[in-house]
C-alpha cells in the first residue's frame, strides 16, 4: 500500500510539471496579436516632379486587401494644410510587406511638417469592413516628418 501511495505521489508530481512546463496550467491563454495595417512613412525625396514619398506598408490584418487607398493631408511646417491627396496601395496581400512609392508634383519635401492619413477612401477584401483600413492602422515615419492619423 505504502508504495502505490508513493507512486500515485511521483505520478501527480510528474504531471503537474509536465502541464506547467508546457503552459497548459498557466492562468492566461496565448492570445493572437491584434489585426493592424501598418503604415510607415520611411522617405521623402526631392523628385523630377516634386517630392516623392516612400511608404512601407505590412498588412497583417488576417486577409488580402484587394483595394486600400488612403487620402492623405500635406501640412507645411508652419501647420497651414498645403494639399489633399489621395494615394492608392492598390493591392495588399495578407501578411506581406510592401513598399509603394508617390510621386507628388509641385510639393517640396523640404516645406512638409506633417503628413495626416485625414481617411479611406478604399478598403475592400473578402471580410473586411470598409472602415477596417483607418480603424485597425497604426502609423509610423522614418522621416523628420510628424506622420499620423
Amino acid at each position: 500500500m505504502l508504495q502505490a501511495r508513493q507512486f500515485i505521489r511521483h505520478a501527480a508530481s510528474a504531471l503537474t510539471l509536465m502541464l506547467t512546463t508546457t503552459g497548459a496550467l498557466s492562468e492566461e491563454p496565448a492570445s493572437a496579436p491584434a489585426p493592424v495595417l501598418t503604415l510607415e512613412l520611411n522617405g521623402a525625396q526631392p523628385s523630377q516632379k516634386g517630392c516623392r514619398l516612400t511608404f512601407v506598408v505590412n498588412n497583417m490584418l488576417g486577409t488580402e486587401l484587394s483595394k486600400a487607398a488612403f487620402e492623405i493631408a500635406l501640412f507645411s511646417k508652419d501647420g497651414v494644410v498645403d494639399r489633399l491627396t489621395v494615394l492608392d496601395f492598390k493591392e495588399l496581400p495578407a501578411g506581406k510587406t510592401k513598399v509603394a512609392r508617390f510621386d507628388l508634383s509641385g510639393v517640396d519635401c523640404a516645406r512638409i511638417g506633417r503628413v495626416l492619413v485625414n481617411h479611406a477612401t478604399e478598403c475592400a477584401g473578402d471580410g473586411i469592413e470598409p472602415t477596417a483600413c483607418l480603424r485597425q492602422l497604426k502609423t509610423e515615419t522614418k522621416t523628420g516628418i510628424t506622420f499620423g492619423t
